[in-house]
């Protein structure tokens, strides 16, 4: 059993100092534009302190609470994934010298450490599919390698779900079971706290922190287990590969086309989906060019071009690729689902399209 320590809430500044002093930028879940995303911080005071959220299909706010708990909500637009697979970034140069001889060189991402407070356990349980996609492939991604290479991951074990969640029923969450380096459930004077790593080992020992009462750590896995009972969406089964598969002319498919705008909203909000495009940007001088990685998306017509031909020109065929894909041959992929039950994608769709009323309505017809 791993030891739990107590950080009381007067000394959570601390812990920014104690990351501060080994190099590390601090990363964590801000206010802007109406909702909570990642962004740079550099003391608990910049954190969302009482602030929850409502999360309803196709409905996000946010709301100020009395409540004094800096992660009193479940979750906000981004993840993980744009801090490490690039929304936009240059791939490579090339450029032409006075003797008309071309010349190729790679960009580097900028090297730093980072250190990210609050990543909830689905984001977890998310990273570890990028990381299999760009680490463990053939070919291993150089820019995403570098940036995972200098990541602490500070969890922080999820008490208040939204209703849009349902990462028990993809076996994510709620509460953090690896992945992290230090994983924290809050209470409402501090917080319980155990690490998951070396590196964790060592800023537990710059903090100095006492063992937390059993008292405490018995209130916080109680918090764990009361989030876990009050979701209340959920997938029909953790493997749905066959059962999509053997109903790709299922009139659900036409249903759910009829609704969807083909925005792209749901992979954009996705922290495992990955789909992307090679692009080239010349210099407006013709010497020069950058060849760019953008993030793309199913959804989007220009994705199954090929040669001239568009393989999925409609939204019901764009639809049915993500949810077969992401759902069903995922599993051949990747050895499981690509959903971890964060719900993002049903809060942000623009007309609140439901991954899981979807893959229930299919899962439980033989039409």
């Amino acid at each position: 059993m791993k030891d739990h320590y107590w950080l009381p809430r007067l000394r959570f500044a601390d812990l920014f100092g104690a990351l501060t002093a080994r190099g590390y930028d601090c990363y964590g879940p801000r206010v802007r534009d109406d909702a909570i995303v990642f962004a740079p911080v550099s003391s608990p005071d910049e954190l969302p302190r009482g602030v929850t959220d409502s999360q309803e299909p196709g409905v996000y706010r946010l709301n100020r609470t009395n409540d004094g708990r800096f992660f009193a909500w479940a979750n906000g637009p981004q993840a993980l994934k744009p801090l490490l697979f690039a929304p936009r970034e240059v791939r490579w140069r090339v450029e032409r010298d006075a003797r008309g001889r071309l010349s190729f060189r790679s960009v580097a991402p900028s090297s730093r450490k980072l250190a990210v407070i609050g990543v909830r356990a689905c984001d977890l349980a998310a990273l570890r599919l990028q990381d299999r996609h760009f680490l463990e492939g053939r070919i291993v991604d150089g820019n995403y390698a570098a940036r995972r290479r200098d990541l602490l991951l500070l969890a922080v074990n999820c008490t208040h779900p939204a209703s849009t969640c349902f990462c028990v029923s993809t076996g994510d969450g709620p509460r953090a079971e690896n992945g992290f380096d230090l994983a924290l459930t809050e209470l409402d004077d501090g917080f319980v706290v155990e690490s998951g790593s070396a590196s964790g080992d060592e800023i537990l020992g710059a903090l100095a922190l006492d063992p937390a009462e059993a008292g405490r750590t018995d209130q916080a896995a109680q918090a764990v287990a009361d989030a876990a009972q009050r979701q209340v969406r959920s997938l029909p089964a953790r493997n749905l590969r066959d059962t999509l598969f053997s109903r790709l002319d299922h009139p659900r498919w036409d249903e759910v086309a009829a609704r969807c705008l083909s925005c792209g909203n749901c992979t954009s909000v996705c922290p495992t989906c990955f789909c992307h495009r090679e692009t080239e940007e010349p210099g407006l001088d013709g010497n020069a060019s950058e060849h760019l990685r953008e993030w793309d998306s199913c959804f989007t017509h220009g994705h199954s071009h090929i040669h001239g031909l568009t393989v999925r020109p409609s939204t019901r065929e764009r639809y049915r690729q993500w949810l077969t894909h992401k759902l069903g041959s995922w599993h051949d992929q990747y050895g499981r689902s690509g959903c971890v039950g964060c719900g993002r994608c049903i809060a942000w769709c623009p007309v609140g399209i439901d991954i899981t009323e979807e893959a229930t309505a299919i899962h439980g017809s033989t039409s």
